[in-house]
């Protein structure tokens, strides 16, 4: 049963996937991407990493979406039509088509790969204490990786800041004067 869920999700991640790429609408591109981030999540928890499903719900479901539709309705992008449309335009040109088979050759080649490589032993067995659990992640995060996570804190205190600056400018348009 669980195999089953598990390509269920798989292939609503990767529906959701292509629908952000061939939504017509920005609103559709999130909509999918929210589909996308759900099916994540439950391949998360049919893997036993229940705090990443969590992760992947609040911070990436609720926080980067909610910073997109932001973003969208700033821009005045979200006129959401009666149906959701798809455009296969960008993939009609000669590149595209050979990006499209360079990646799926890739992708096939990452797979057989992946079938045929054996693990080393010490990734084979498996740890005492599991590698989700709270004080594992805590111990990593502001231990090993305790510069990254502070420059990732900067990075989003810069990007608020211009989002803000972005909001509060006059915009030039329909009953508009700078």
């Amino acid at each position: 049963m669980s195999a089953a869920l598990f390509y269920l999700a798989s292939l609503i991640a990767l529906c959701g996937a292509a629908g952000v790429i061939l939504a017509k609408s920005a609103m559709g591109s999130v909509i999918s991407l929210l589909a996308s981030f759900f099916a994540l999540a439950v391949i998360y928890l049919l893997a036993g990493f229940q705090f990443m499903a969590a992760a992947q719900i609040l911070v990436y479901a609720g926080a980067i979406l909610v910073l997109f539709l932001f973003v969208i309705m700033l821009l005045n992008l979200g006129a959401l039509g009666t149906k959701f449309e798809l455009s296969f335009a960008p993939f009609q040109s000669a590149r595209a088509k050979l990006a499209c088979a360079i990646a799926v050759g890739l992708g096939l080649i990452g797979l057989i790969a992946a079938q045929r490589a054996s693990l080393p032993e010490s990734v084979a067995q498996a740890s005492a204490e599991p590698i989700d659990s709270v004080h594992n992640l805590a111990l990593a995060l502001f231990g090993r990786y305790s510069l990254p996570f502070q420059a990732v804190s900067v990075l989003l205190l810069v990007t608020m800041v211009a989002v803000m600056v972005l909001a509060k400018r006059k915009r030039v348009g329909k009953g508009n004067e700078q």
